[in-house]
């Protein structure tokens, strides 16, 4: 299922792409000749975004027929068909970039977050992602952390609240900033508060944080935090995290790991497509 979000950017990479028209393809192919693609894995790979390709092609022929020989979230191997697309040949030709842009982008995600799972596998820490995600891409890429095997934080600013250092400095301390939030929003809704010192951790649990984001605190301090906070909240680590600390951080007793990198660190993967005539 394609949502409007995911129509819209798809149409507006079309438009950045083809322009007013695909001068070589339809200088060069009739308007009736039909084709047959095969897109493949040019390397090890966890595949993410079939769906999205697949519109892509669909959207320029209607008629196309895309059939997949993997799955998201399988891991394939370098050669491996991952799927095959059959219609007009323009409309392959035209819609391959863009449609391999994407694939390439969302696997490559996918396949990074994966080594990050790799070594947390059997702990009951959370790995969660961030908002710092390609501008218009974000519904997409954080399917993609999904797919790799982490898990979603806030999807933007409208459904999580998130008390960090400026909020903080703008409201007079974490106390006030609490307060407020209390005062107004649903009952429902966790607040977490951010803290980069004990001093701050203190605080936010007088306050009655739900949860509490350690920010770029060393592990010695991470596990003097999370003695002090106890079942008063639950707890995030963020800031710094790189894979050859995320044992040790798990092993402190946190609960969530967030790491800005599964989604602004991940390179694209090598994806590409053999077009014949059909």
């Amino acid at each position: 299922m394609i949502s409007k979000q995911i129509e819209r950017l798809v149409d507006l990479a079309l438009e950045e792409d083809i322009g007013p028209g695909d001068i070589t393809t339809d200088n060069l192919v009739p308007a009736d000749q039909k084709g047959r693609g095969q897109i493949l894995a040019r390397q090890p790979l966890t595949v993410a975004g079939l769906h999205v390709a697949r519109y892509v092609f669909q959207r320029l022929d209607p008629d196309a027929k895309f059939i997949t020989h993997c799955t998201d979230g399988d891991l394939v191997e370098p050669d491996t068909v991952m799927a095959e697309v059959i219609g007009r040949m323009r409309a392959l030709l035209t819609a391959e970039r863009t449609a391999l842009n994407f694939l390439q982008r969302l696997c490559g995600i996918a396949t990074h977050v994966r080594t990050y799972c790799g070594p947390l596998q059997g702990r009951p820490v959370k790995l969660v992602d961030t908002r710092k995600t390609t501008p218009g891409w974000r519904i997409l890429e954080k399917y993609a952390v999904r797919v790799g095997g982490a898990r979603n934080h806030r999807s933007g600013l409208f459904d999580g609240v998130l008390i960090k250092d400026n909020h903080i400095a703008a409201c007079g301390g974490i106390a006030e900033a609490v307060t407020r939030i209390r005062s107004r929003a649903s009952h429902l809704v966790r607040i977490e508060v951010e803290a980069a010192t004990m001093a701050e951790v203190s605080e936010a649990i007088a306050a009655g944080a739900d949860v509490i984001m350690l920010d770029n605190m060393s592990v010695e301090q991470i596990t003097e935090a999370v003695a002090v906070i106890g079942d008063h909240a639950l707890v995030e680590v963020s800031g710094g995290i790189t894979r050859d600390r995320l044992v040790r951080l798990a092993d402190t007793g946190v609960h969530f790991i967030s790491v800005g990198g599964l989604t602004h660190a991940a390179t694209s993967v090598d994806i590409s497509m053999d077009i014949e005539v059909a």
